[in-house]
């Protein structure tokens, strides 16, 4: 699973062809070994990262959207994720 930023401690991945189970536009954050799925606008789908994260995540998001949507694209298609710059 490709790490694709890291800010604050919190950990982005996104996984090749990962479309079955949450079929929106995603990314998986980890954070002291918890875990959430993302819309890339920053809609938590599954999990609970607590307020301050989830806080980050979204501006992150927000912050970062043209480069989360090309590394979707690059992940469904199975190709190399490149790395979006982590949080301001």
């Amino acid at each position: 699973m490709p790490r694709v930023s890291e800010f604050f401690g919190i950990v982005i991945y996104m996984y090749w062809f990962d479309q079955q189970r949450h079929h929106a536009p995603h990314l998986h954050a980890r954070v002291a070994g918890e875990e959430a799925v993302f819309t890339l606008d920053g809609n938590c789908l599954d999990g609970d990262l607590g307020p301050r994260a989830t806080r980050l995540i979204v501006e992150w998001c927000q912050e970062r959207q043209a480069e989360l949507a090309e590394a979707w694209a690059a992940a469904v298609a199975g190709k190399e994720i490149p790395w979006v710059a982590p949080l301001r």
